[in-house]
């Protein structure tokens, strides 16, 4: 990737794809954005798995999006990123989930590709795990939550 790029979540096309989902206007607005700025949308084989199990990939929008292959560099770095969260697993108060080891895969790979400069997730447990390994690293990418809108996340829009 040469340019700007975000990594897309599953949980972001969850809302993204729901007209009634409180978060689908924020979806619908950073979609605009970046398609109006563009900045390329990444999604991940490892995001596309996940939203096979209760949706089917036909209703991904794939002609905008990038499909990002999960590979041996980010394994690597997934490890790494796994074995901090893992050793810190009692701080980080996740409610109501285990954790993920995708969140770890996700994150190294918007961390490894170069030009991925946002990772966009309504997920706020995750975000707990990306402040967290924050900590032990320097990461490449920032993590923009679905619940802050865009106009607040990137200034003036023109989104026509």
């Amino acid at each position: 990737m040469n340019k700007q790029a975000v990594l897309l979540d599953t949980s972001f096309f969850l809302r993204f794809l729901k007209e009634s989902d409180p978060l689908f206007n924020n979806a619908d607005s950073y979609y605009k954005y970046f398609l109006n700025k563009n900045i390329d949308m990444v999604i991940s084989t490892i995001a596309i798995a996940e939203y096979c199990v209760g949706g089917n990939i036909n209703e991904l929008p794939l002609k905008d999006i990038q499909i990002l292959p999960f590979n041996i560099d980010h394994a690597k770095r997934a490890g790494e990123f796994a074995k901090v969260v893992f050793n810190n697993k009692g701080s980080l108060k996740l409610q109501e989930r285990n954790i993920i080891p995708n969140d770890s895969k996700l994150f190294a790979q918007a961390d490894f590709e170069k030009g991925i400069s946002f990772y966009l997730s309504s997920d706020t447990e995750s975000s707990k795990i990306y402040n967290l390994l924050k900590n032990y690293f320097t990461m490449n990418f920032q993590f923009l939550d679905l619940s802050q809108n865009c106009l607040d996340a990137f200034g003036e829009l023109d989104l026509k």
